[in-house]
């Protein structure tokens, strides 16, 4: 379960880059009730997307050269430098060398061997999103990868993260966790683009999904703010009802009406 009882390894962070902060704004506080709360004029124009009061992504305006829009995922770190160079050690890049953020902490983005971008948080004074598994929130993340094992190994090396694989009809799931934590620590997955057709398309990159009340409610609210349909409402047995959306900018996420956790 992903929560914001944060450890070396394990998402603590989001943001999202788009053209357009005052129509992303609309789409997602239409969506999943956010509203944008700037930040300091020394941040740039970066802000936090608060769920009744509680940070639950950040975001800013980018332009094209700066990449598509598109959400980013950051895993904690003790020591972002020790991690960014753990990453190259382990065959990935450093596309933002490690920086201070203000007094909030120490940030860089980095890349894996097949080039999916990511970021790492070192916690200062912010030590990650406020809210995560309620309804407009962070509960999942996902990594669609053409090697497998290749990414499994990448980040175990430099975030120290572990895999475990979960049996579901029909196949299996592999997990991932933070080093040394117990199987119910798992925060995400990993797919082999062959195996999905949709993702195939898109090339590799790490989905976030979001909690909902209702999927097909989240789904046509979507639409009608000017988002696109990726993949409809499905359901998928012991997990929860899941779409995948695009933001009216290109920017690719999904929902989830998680499934009740068995006791």
């Amino acid at each position: 379960m992903l929560t914001t009882r944060y450890v070396p390894g394990a998402p603590n962070w989001l943001d999202i880059g788009t053209p357009d902060i005052d129509g992303a704004t609309s789409f997602y506080g239409g969506l999943f009730g956010w509203e944008f709360q700037p930040g300091p004029p020394e941040a740039g124009g970066y802000g936090f997307f608060q769920l009744a009061g509680k940070t639950a992504a950040g975001g800013m305006q980018t332009t094209p050269d700066q990449g598509p829009p598109s959400w980013t995922v950051y895993f904690q770190t003790t020591d972002a430098d020790a991690t960014a160079k753990a990453a190259e050690q382990a065959h990935g890049s450093v596309l933002m060398q490690p920086m201070d953020v203000l007094d909030a902490g120490r940030m860089a983005i980095l890349a894996d061997k097949a080039g999916v971008s990511f970021g790492i948080w070192q916690p200062g004074r912010t030590k990650g999103l406020d809210v995560t598994q309620e309804p407009g929130s962070l509960c999942w993340i996902e990594l669609y990868t053409a090697d497998l094992p290749m990414a499994a190994f990448f980040y175990s090396a430099a975030l120290g993260m572990e895999t475990y694989g979960v049996d579901f009809p029909g196949g299996s799931y592999t997990t991932v966790l933070p080093g040394g934590q117990s199987e119910d620590a798992m925060f995400g997955g990993i797919v082999p683009l062959a195996d999905d057709p949709l993702e195939a398309e898109a090339g590799a990159y790490w989905l976030p999904y979001f909690e909902v009340t209702d999927t097909d409610t989240a789904v046509a609210k979507a639409q009608e703010l000017g988002g696109v349909v990726r993949m409809p409402a499905t359901d998928v047995p012991g997990v929860g009802r899941v779409a995948k959306l695009a933001d009216p900018y290109g920017a690719r996420f999904a929902v989830i009406r998680s499934a009740p956790q068995q006791t």
